[in-house]
């Protein structure tokens, strides 16, 4: 699964940073000598956006790209991941949003590619979702980068899919589980259950009363295994999903305690990557 940031979005990104045009390029009087740009990444990433930074060139008005990279791709430190020709006006129009949005999520998903690698030393195969903990107004952004460094999405948002949190359980008073299970099935009868439990004891009873996933919040990987031990003998056992501080230190102890799922925020928070953009004059 992946998609491409559309145009109309990224033409936001450019009408942000040039409202009103380039002062500086244009005050110098360059903004119609020819050039080129190239991009190249000063450390070892997992790229991402190298699509949408040529598309936004592109838009900028440059005349030519090649790209040099996907989303996705591991890429060593010193590669070029894009060149772009095009006037001083168009190279100077599109070069820091293309280059600000590639740093941006290629750190993101280089770090979110390192957890699932951690998490599959633990437990060959396990998946890791991202929480929905981005930044308001970019998910998309966000989710590019999550994808491109080989996680999933964990909850698109509060539409698309049915999580009980203790937040939620504050307003049901001493209603037992099964109760309130069964009403949500009748309610929501294609979405899945999901709910959170703090405790080893609450994971249990949630877990009898027939959920579909089971999200342990904040509990050591011991405890997690606590918790598979004392469901093993249930005639159908949800999936568990461990969240709450799960990073690239900790993702293979929890993984090898028997979680099916990882889900972090942990990515959201990684550095930008380095890119470099070096501009040249193009004879003519």
């Amino acid at each position: 699964m992946s998609f491409l940031l559309p145009d109309d979005r990224l033409l936001a990104m450019l009408r942000e940073d040039v409202p009103y045009g380039d002062a500086t390029t244009s005050g110098l009087g360059i903004a119609d000598r020819q050039g080129r740009a190239v991009f190249r990444t000063r450390g070892t990433i997992t790229a991402c956006c190298v699509e949408e930074a040529e598309r936004l060139m592109l838009l900028a008005g440059c005349t030519s790209t090649r790209r040099l990279a996907a989303s996705g791709a591991q890429v060593e430190a010193g590669a070029d991941l894009l060149v772009a020709e095009g006037t001083a006006g168009a190279l100077h129009r599109g070069m820091k949003v293309a280059q600000t949005l590639m740093e941006s999520t290629s750190g993101i998903a280089t770090s979110a590619r390192r957890i699932l690698c951690a998490a599959r030393v633990g437990r060959p195969g396990i998946m890791v979702a991202c929480t929905r903990k981005h930044l308001p107004g970019a998910k998309d952004v966000m989710l590019r980068a999550i994808m491109a460094g080989g996680c999933v999405p964990h909850r698109l948002g509060l539409s698309d899919s049915v999580a009980v949190f203790a937040q939620h359980r504050a307003f049901l008073g001493r209603m037992p589980p099964h109760l309130w299970v069964t009403k949500l099935r009748a309610a929501q009868p294609e979405r899945k259950i999901a709910v959170e439990a703090e405790t080893v004891d609450d994971a249990v009873w949630f877990a009898g009363a027939g959920i579909d996933c089971l999200q342990l919040d904040k509990l050591a990987p011991e405890q997690v295994a606590e918790a598979l031990r004392a469901m093993a003998e249930m005639p159908r056992r949800p999936l568990i999903a461990v969240a709450g501080g799960v990073t690239e230190a900790n993702a293979a102890a929890y993984a090898a305690a028997g979680a099916d799922l990882l889900v972090t925020s942990a990515a959201y928070a990684a550095p930008p990557a380095d890119i470099g953009v070096a501009l040249s004059l193009l004879e003519p």
